[in-house]
Formats: C-alpha cells, sequence, structure tokens
C-alpha cells in the first residue's frame, strides 16, 4: 500500500488517498478514474511527499505533535471524568430523554449518552440544546 497526497487542479483541493501500488496509482489516473471529493474534476496530481522513516535512534523520540495529540487527548479525558461525576447517562436514550426533559419542564441533572447526527440536528432543530464531546474509551491508543 502506498499513500499519496494529491492536489486537484481544478480547485486547489488537496487529499490523501491510498493506493495498492505506484502502477495503481498510474492506471487509475490514465484512465480518469481519480476525481476530486471536492468539485468531481478528474484534473488530479501528485504532490510531493516526504516519506514517513523510523530508525533505531529515533523510534522512541515523542513528536510535537504526538505530545499535543496527547496533551488534547488528555484534556478530553478530563472533561469526560467530569461529564461522567456530574451528569446522568442515558445511553442510546439519549434523544428520547432529552426530549423528555425538554417538553416536560424538568429540572434535573444534566444528561448524556449516544446520539446518531440525525438525531443530534432534529433535537437542534426543535430548539433543544445539545453538544458533541469526542469520546475516548479507555482501550483506545
Amino acid at each position: 500500500m502506498i499513500k499519496y497526497k494529491l492536489a486537484c487542479k481544478n480547485c486547489d483541493n488537496s487529499f490523501d488517498s491510498w493506493f495498492s501500488s505506484s502502477k495503481e496509482y498510474d492506471k487509475l489516473k490514465k484512465l480518469k478514474l481519480l476525481s476530486c471529493h471536492n468539485c468531481s474534476s478528474s484534473r488530479i496530481e501528485k504532490s510531493l511527499m516526504a516519506p514517513s522513516v523510523v530508525n533505531s535512534k529515533n523510534e522512541n523520540i515523542v513528536t510535537s505533535k504526538d505530545k499535543k495529540f496527547n496533551k488534547v487527548k488528555n484534556k478530553i479525558k478530563e472533561y469526560q471524568k467530569f461529564i461522567r461525576n456530574n451528569f446522568d447517562y442515558v445511553g442510546e436514550n439519549f434523544a428520547y430523554e432529552a426530549r423528555s426533559l425538554h417538553y416536560n419542564n424538568r429540572k434535573s441533572k444534566g444528561i448524556y449518552g449516544n446520539a446518531t447526527a440525525n438525531e443530534i440536528s432534529e433535537l437542534k432543530d426543535e430548539g433543544i440544546e445539545t453538544d458533541v464531546v469526542p469520546w475516548f474509551t479507555e482501550n483506545e491508543n
């Protein structure tokens, strides 16, 4: 597998795409089967990319990107702990429970749980305030 950074010559959109080999990219390009997901143009070209090389000397060095990711992840975990301690978990019934609280004017501790993007959109359309919080489980890296 090989990953290329591609650029659309029509709208200047850039994106990454995986190919089974460089020959596969060339074949798809020749057949005009590559297209921009932004404007659907087939004027796609490869951009310059640096290979990701790891050697024994720098394997254990944590990059600044990794440090930033870990900092953000730890902050999200702090928020999660706060939410677990101060809100009621309603699981998959989030949309139902949110409507119940809203329309029955029940004063309650806040709730959290799972909802689809469509359910969240419907709640917002009904004037029910919701927020989406990224969630890490304990077994995720």
